[in-house]
């Protein structure tokens, strides 16, 4: 119901902005359409080949009856409930089914397209399913390769489900065949449907496409109804931003999908609003577990994002709301020190979040940071409320100068009120005469020359240092 959400969504925001009734009729004409014909859903023009596996081994006994038996006797009845849906196509092909295996004389070649894809052909592939004969090998890759030539040439979802009880059996690379097919946009990431493999061969076919391991025949029906159901229903989902009203309306902020198991990014970009206060919808695989990262600052994440089949997803992240920090000197005037470097903070927490220039904008989730100066000496705010929706100043008071005039060069510490360093000279080849940037307040210069021998000869001088300021302070040898 995809189509209907968006609709209702963009005509309630439409009626609390314009107050335009007739919207409310658009949507119920919708509605009636959409409960009149429950297939709307459905992608126009999906194609589905089947590629199914009649090699040798799928003789063997699965549970009390012979694999073969089971997988075409299951697909069967899976087929029979998607005869009559408009654009949807289905065909099968077959592999191991024409000639006999015989050891080391392998035939790489059988694979052939039994019933080709068109509407309506349910039942020819259900008549075709029970005439086949499990007798040969498994050119897995083979039969993938030859399905570029089995899709026609009209823009369509087009869909491999691979029904396979072993692996390729021919020495060539499946994997290497599937990247092809999607590379070259022929069909989407196939579905493979694994009936009974042993466990060793489970992880060769995860590189091909989406894996399911039917490890038994009532496993392997509902594996077929969700594969078959995915490969005919897009599924979707948005990302729900939630401010500190409860409304979905924070939005302009980069976005990151990733495979939870891989770890491989698959998508990013930038959270949209329409104009009508919708938000734009993903289509997405429904197979794997993602995660889902929002950039704000500090990121928004959720792990093990599952979404429902046929369904618009939402994902949620409460507490969205940001507040716009702004951290400048008093007056919001330039000075001495240039282009700071300022870094904001969690409370208590070592490495800044971000580090932006002085008096930039920065959007940041509403709550408590700390943030950090890096002038002489640094200034650290700390416990800083930065409130939804508002501009929050950082301020700090200008800087103030100290302007040192001292005879000879000698061994010198410039020290705050609290016993910091600020400023050092401990070469003693250095002259420290020169114009120093300081924050306000009480300061002690301490310092020795050179050519002085003793500690007794060392100088220590109180100074204040107020904004906007030059305070003198000459040092005798």
């Amino acid at each position: 119901m995809l189509a209907f959400s968006n609709i209702e969504k963009q005509c309630t925001i439409t009626l609390r902005r314009l107050g335009l009734m007739a919207c409310l009729l658009v949507v119920y004409v919708f509605a009636q359409g959409q409960r009149e014909n429950p297939q709307a859903e459905v992608k126009d023009n999906t194609h589905i080949l089947f590629v199914f596996d009649a090699s040798n081994s799928m003789n063997a006994f699965w549970k009390g009856k012979r694999k073969i038996e089971v997988a075409t006797s299951l697909l069967s009845e899976s087929l029979a409930s998607l005869y009559g849906i408009p654009g949807l196509k289905l065909g099968l092909r077959v592999y191991g089914h024409q000639t006999k295996f015989i050891q080391g004389e392998q035939d790489c070649e059988d694979t052939e397209l039994i019933v080709p894809l068109a509407e309506g052909n349910n039942l020819l592939i259900q008549k075709a399913l029970g005439r086949i004969q499990a007798r040969g090998t498994t050119p897995i890759a083979r039969s993938l390769e030859r399905t570029a030539e089995d899709f026609p040439t009209e823009d369509a979802r087009k869909v491999i489900v691979l029904i396979t009880d072993g692996i390729e059996a021919c020495d060539e690379d499946p994997c290497a065949v599937s990247r092809m097919l999607q590379e070259e946009g022929i069909v989407v990431k196939p579905f493979i449907i694994g009936i009974g493999l042993e466990e060793e061969y489970k992880d060769t076919f995860r590189c091909v496409g989406h894996f399911f391991d039917a490890a038994d025949p009532e496993t392997f029906q509902q594996v077929l109804d969700i594969v078959i159901e995915q490969a005919m229903l897009d599924t979707s989902f948005e990302v729900d931003l939630i401010d500190g009203r409860g409304e979905a309306l924070v939005t302009n902020v980069a976005t990151s999908l990733y495979d939870s198991n891989s770890g491989e990014l698959l998508e990013r970009f930038i959270h949209t609003l329409g104009p009508f206060g919708e938000i734009d919808t993903i289509p997405v695989d429904p197979i794997p577990t993602y995660r889902v990262v929002v950039h704000t600052v500090p990121p928004l994440e959720r792990n093990d994002v599952r979404f429902t089949p046929r369904h618009h997803n939402h994902v949620r992240f409460e507490n969205a709301g940001q507040g716009t920090v702004i951290p400048q000197f008093a007056r919001g005037e330039r000075n001495a020190y240039g282009n700071l470097p300022i870094s904001i903070y969690l409370p208590a927490k070592a490495t800044p979040l971000v580090t932006i220039a002085l008096n930039e904008r920065l959007k940041v989730l509403a709550g408590e940071y700390d943030v950090l100066f890096p002038t002489y000496p640094p200034v650290l705010l700390e416990g800083i409320q930065i409130k939804e929706g508002q501009d929050n100043p950082v301020i700090i008071p200008q800087p103030g100068y100290l302007q040192l005039d001292a005879a000879a060069a000698g061994y010198g510490t410039i020290l705050s009120e609290e016993g910091l360093v600020v400023y050092k000279w401990d070469v003693g080849t250095q002259n420290p005469s020169g114009r120093y940037l300081l924050q306000p307040g009480n300061y002690t210069v301490v310092y020795r020359s050179r050519s002085a021998r003793s500690m007794a000869f060392s100088q220590s001088k109180q100074i204040n240092i107020r904004s906007g300021f030059t305070t003198h302070l000459s040092l005798n040898g």
